[in-house]
């Protein structure tokens, strides 16, 4: 079996014709590839501004993004992946509901200036519910990683 890598970006409008978030919410910018053989994997980008609203409050003089925000970041990564992995059935589904999320892991801050690379691979699908390996890094040095379970709704 060869593997299929998709190296077109998705930019920013096309995500948001998959992904129901909205500005402040939508966490992705772009994403990156993705493969549907032999693995089912995405690898999205978000790019952390200083203007995001969250750093007024998370921490003043000191901005440090949310561990729940890097989590949703790659929920939507997953999202994604699910859309673009069921885009070839019948009916691909609504939206995805993030439902699980085991042995979260954070390994170092996420500041202004970086950039968050997202990869998540579909470990398992049944009955509408996907099971996702999930790992966000910064220049290469992982600083997140988890296991999300997400559902159609």
């Amino acid at each position: 079996m060869t593997e299929q890598i998709i190296e077109t970006p998705i930019e920013s409008d096309e995500i948001e014709k998959i992904l129901p978030h909205r500005y402040p919410f939508l966490l992705i910018d772009r994403v990156l590839a993705y493969t549907l053989e032999p693995e089912i994997t995405l690898t999205a980008l978000k790019n952390v501004s200083v203007n995001e609203p969250f750093f007024t409050g998370h921490f003043p003089g000191k901005p440090v993004m949310p561990g729940v925000l890097i989590l949703e970041s790659l929920a939507q990564a997953c999202g994604m992946l699910a859309h673009i992995a069921l885009a070839t059935q019948a009916d691909p589904g609504g939206i995805y509901y993030l439902v699980k999320i085991d042995n979260a892991r954070f390994t170092r801050k996420v500041v202004p200036g970086d950039q968050l690379i997202l990869e998540v691979t579909q470990t398992r699908i049944l009955r509408g519910m996907g099971k996702y390996a999930a790992r966000a890094s910064v220049n290469g040095e992982v600083v997140a990683s988890c296991e999300l379970m997400c559902s159609s709704g």
